[in-house]
């Protein structure tokens, strides 16, 4: 069986950092990504993807990206659900990333000519291994 994704797209948000209560870090942002084929009018509709990402990896997109970075994300989907306040049964489809990679520069960097583009994250832990407590450790 295969679960991967590849999207490549700008960070509709700044991305937000938070703790599990055993201490590591999970990061999230939204993903803005074009669809390849335009509408019945002509018009390019976006999709805004959720993602997750783990450990050093969310500190470093956390402390280095914010919104309007073109990024490539390489990772699984997972939709998970929860039950909201009021009782209601809610999923959730989400990215989680294995692989962050930064396409441009910041816009403060381009303008001094600082090097970064293709600033790799590379991938957090083992391709196919579970994070530990990802179903029942997450913040949000």
């Amino acid at each position: 069986m295969l679960n991967q994704v590849v999207l490549i797209g700008r960070l509709a948000n700044d991305p937000e950092l938070r703790y599990t209560p055993s201490g590591v870090p999970v990061g999230s942002f939204t993903l803005a990504v074009d669809r390849p084929v335009p509408s019945q009018k002509g018009e390019r509709a976006t999709d805004f993807v959720p993602i997750v990402v783990w450990r050093k990896q969310a500190e470093v997109c956390h402390s280095l990206l914010n919104k309007g970075r073109l990024v490539a994300v390489e990772g699984r989907l997972q939709i998970r659900s929860y039950d909201t306040p009021d009782g209601q049964r809610r999923k959730v489809a989400e990215v989680v990333a294995r692989r962050v990679q930064f396409l441009d520069r910041p816009r403060e960097a381009q303008a001094a000519g600082a090097e970064g583009l293709g600033e790799d994250m590379g991938p957090v832990g083992e391709p196919g291994v579970e994070e530990p407590g990802a179903e029942d450790d997450v913040p949000f």
